[in-house]
Order: C-alpha cells, then structure tokens, then sequence
C-alpha cells in the first residue's frame, strides 16, 4: 500500500488555494492547510470535510510547521509573497517538492514584472536551492478546476522542473485534481509557461471567457 503523502497547501484560502485544496481532497494524501485569515481556513476545512468524509485535513500555524510536517509544499501565493514565506521554509523543505504556482503579472496584466531569462519558479529555485522546485498550476484558471472538462475536452496542466521523480509525483496531483498532465520540460520552461497564462489572462479579458478558459494541445 502506497503511504500517505502529506501536501502543505500555504495560502490555502486564496481563490487558487481553496480550489487546489478541494480537488487534492479527492486524494490519497493528508493535506496541512496555512493561510493567514483563520476564519476562512476554518471555513475552507469544514467544506472539504462536508463534501469528502473520508478527507484528512490539518491546519498549521504557520508555514515552517506546514513545511516540516509536509512530503509536498504548495505555495498558493501572488509571486510578490512567495520570498518571504521561502526564507520561513527554507530549512524544512530541504529535498522536498516545492510547487511555485504564481505568475508574475504586472499590475496592468500586459507584462511580466521578471527579466526575460528568468521566471518566478526560477527565482524560487534560488531562494530554495535545496528543494525540488517544480512549476505547476499555473496555467488554470481557480474555476477549471471545479470544471476541468471544458467544451467536451479535459484541460491540459503543464508541469516544468529538473527532477524526473518529482515531476511524476506533480503529475499525480495534477490528474487527481482532473487535469491532463504535460510535463513540458525543464524549470526553464517555466518562463513560456507564465506567458501562456498572461496570453491567456489577456484573451480573457478581451472575450469575457469569464475564468473558464484553458489550454489544450490537440495532435494525433
């Protein structure tokens, strides 16, 4: 019997948060909830409990506690916040998969607010240089992921980093939270993958996709 991963979800009452923890709660793994209003994680625990009895959900006091306790971190967090809390987790989350899920949009959404020969998983991965830094998640929307289906199509979730055994363990939550796993390449790629999402940001905008809008990558 495969053990129980523990995921530390840090910013877990966020709207990427809340939808990232509701569809891991379909799992196998025991999720460590950290967000900083603890009315709304109190509120987030019970609907999860509400809706998956079976769910084994915590909450931490704080993201070192989430990040000792956890086989897995997801920073659910604007790009701005992901610094402060890698110097919090820096010791705890050495070796461990640390999944970077921002995207680092200017204020007005027409740009980036990283150089061109960088991205924010990369930046991650120099503050948390012992961790295994992965970059997923970013490229949906928080309401794909109550509808990964869109239009009769299963949403691809692209997946970058450097370690082939994290990348599998990422691809496995990513199918769990009902998305299509591509490993799209190394942490590199993580720069083309923000500018999807800012694409996408941008098309959104200009259509009224009304948050629901994701990649897909048709071949034979």
């Amino acid at each position: 019997m495969k053990t129980k991963k523990t995921i530390a979800i840090i910013g877990a009452t966020g709207n990427m948060g809340s939808a990232i923890s509701k569809s891991l709660s379909k799992g196998n793994y025991r999720l460590l909830l950290k967000a900083n209003e603890e009315d709304k994680l109190d509120v987030l625990v019970k609907e999860i409990e509400s809706i998956q009895t079976k769910a084994e959900v915590g909450v931490a006091v704080c993201p070192a506690e989430a990040g000792w306790e956890a086989d897995i971190i997801i920073l659910a967090l604007p790009f701005g916040a992901e610094k402060e809390v890698a110097k919090k987790i820096k010791e705890v989350a050495n070796q461990k998969i640390v999944i970077s899920i921002s995207n680092p949009l200017n204020e007005t959404f027409d740009g980036l607010v990283t150089a061109s020969d960088t991205s924010a998983a990369e930046e991650l991965q120099k503050l948390l240089p012992n961790s295994k830094v992965i970059k997923a998640f970013n490229t949906t929307f928080a309401a794909d992921f109550s509808s990964p289906v869109i239009d009769g199509k299963q949403v691809d979730a692209f997946i970058a980093g450097n370690d082939e055994e994290a990348l599998q363990t990422v691809s496995e939550l990513v199918t769990t939270a009902g998305f299509n796993p591509i490993v799209a390449g190394d942490l590199s790629i993580s720069r083309t993958l923000e500018s999807m999402q800012l694409l996408l940001i941008q098309l959104g905008i200009k259509y009224n996709y009304n948050w629901l809008a994701g990649w897909k990558i048709l071949h034979n």
